[in-house]
Parts: structure tokens; C-alpha cells; sequence
């Protein structure tokens, strides 16, 4: 009997529900709020977030004042002969072709830069006969990096400028060999 009412006893304990609500609320009064300034930071003139530099050696020291008293042609010098010395890879310079660089320029340095040589050119394509459409277009995909889908439509577009920024005698080349094949290219 004894065994029983302990299982009972056991079993209905194990079957309830425990509902422990612990219930924290803070009520705060005007007076326990404290109204104090915020921090003020003291912040360094120049920001330097790699710390302070250690002071350069003598010997670096001395190199800059042996450099600063060079000529200036003789500084021009000390790049390459560094990067030959050093074996770094050659630097290349990056083609801004078709990209603006900025605000437009006045109608007086327009001027000035029409009395100067031309120096760039560019080959416009005017017309082409007929018959000669597919040779021209070959010849379009010769000196162009253009695939044969893009340079049909571009002769297809003509009068259209073919390359730009060539040099005379670059111009002159491709203009003979579109003549050559049945187009009338001009230089610009």
C-alpha cells in the first residue's frame, strides 16, 4: 500500500506542470536617473592610426640628405635604376582612351590645342560597295578586337569611326587596306 501511494505520490509530480514566473520590474524615479554630461573625448590634431613612427636610423638619415642633394635629373634617375637593382616587374602605362577626365574644357584652350599637331587620329568608315560588304567586314575584324557579329553591325552603321587614337601612319595603313578591299575610309 505503501508502495502505491508513493508511485501515485511520484507520478502526479512528474505530470503537473511547474510554472515558475519570475517577474523582475524596476520602476525608475526621476531622482535615481542620473543627468550627467557625456564624456569629452581630448582628441590629437593629426589622427595617425598606425601610432607614433620610430625615428628613422642614421643611416636612412643620411641616404635622404645625400638624395635631396642630387640633381634634378639625377633623382629622375633613382627609380629605374632602383627597380633594375631590385628586379621589380616593369610598370605599364594604363590607356584612358574613351574615358573623361573631368569637367569640360574652356573654348580658349580648345583654341590653343587646335594650333598645336595632331597627334591621335581617327578612322571613320564612310561607305563601302555592296559587293564588298563581307570583305570589309573581315578587314574591320583585322585590326578591330571585334567579333564577326559586332563588326557587321558596326560597317552596317556606316558613316562610323572604326579606331580611334592611332597615329598617322597607323591611320594611313588602315585606310589603304579598306580601300583596298572595296571601302572609303577617311582620317579624322
Amino acid at each position: 500500500m505503501k508502495l502505491i501511494s508513493l508511485v501515485r505520490n511520484v507520478h502526479s509530480r512528474q505530470c503537473q506542470q511547474k510554472v515558475n514566473w519570475s517577474v523582475q520590474v524596476r520602476f525608475l524615479q526621476q531622482d535615481s536617473v542620473s543627468k550627467s554630461k557625456p564624456k569629452r573625448y581630448k582628441y590629437p590634431s593629426v589622427y595617425d592610426p598606425y601610432g607614433p613612427r620610430p625615428q628613422p636610423s642614421s643611416k636612412i638619415v643620411e641616404l635622404a640628405e645625400r638624395i635631396a642633394a642630387l640633381s634634378p635629373e639625377e633623382r629622375r634617375q633613382i627609380g629605374p635604376a632602383l627597380n633594375e637593382h631590385l628586379r621589380l616587374p616593369k610598370q605599364h602605362m594604363i590607356s584612358t582612351e574613351g574615358m573623361s577626365m573631368g569637367a569640360k574644357q574652356d573654348a580658349g584652350t580648345a583654341k590653343a590645342e587646335e594650333k598645336k599637331e595632331k597627334t591621335a587620329f581617327d578612322v571613320k568608315l564612310e561607305k563601302f560597295d555592296a559587293a564588298a560588304k563581307i570583305k570589309v567586314i573581315k578587314e574591320v575584324r583585322a585590326f578591330t578586337s571585334l567579333g564577326l557579329k559586332e563588326a557587321k553591325e558596326l560597317v552596317e552603321k556606316a558613316p562610323v569611326v572604326l579606331k580611334q587614337g592611332l597615329t598617322k601612319e597607323e591611320a594611313n595603313a588602315i585606310i589603304a587596306k579598306i580601300k583596298a578591299v572595296g571601302g572609303v575610309a577617311v582620317m579624322e
